[in-house]
């Protein structure tokens, strides 16, 4: 399996270097994806528990915004 590409552009020679990604910046890419796929989870999970709570009182979205302006 290959590893994401990363590019690099050096301003001073105007040159455009494309590699693979190396162990670090892998592990940092790899990390990155865990955190992102975390926080993903954890926002899914709350919305769906304030979806599951305004359907248990029988209001909508609009309705709970307007209750609590």
């Amino acid at each position: 399996m290959s590893r994401p590409l990363v590019s690099i552009h050096d301003a001073d020679t105007l040159e455009t270097v494309v590699r693979e990604m190396n162990d670090e910046e892998y592990a940092d890419y790899l990390r990155l994806i865990e955190v992102t796929n975390a926080r993903l989870e954890k926002e899914k999970t709350k919305l769906e528990a304030k979806n599951a709570l305004l359907d248990k009182l029988g209001i909508s979205d609009e309705e709970a915004k307007l209750l609590l302006s």
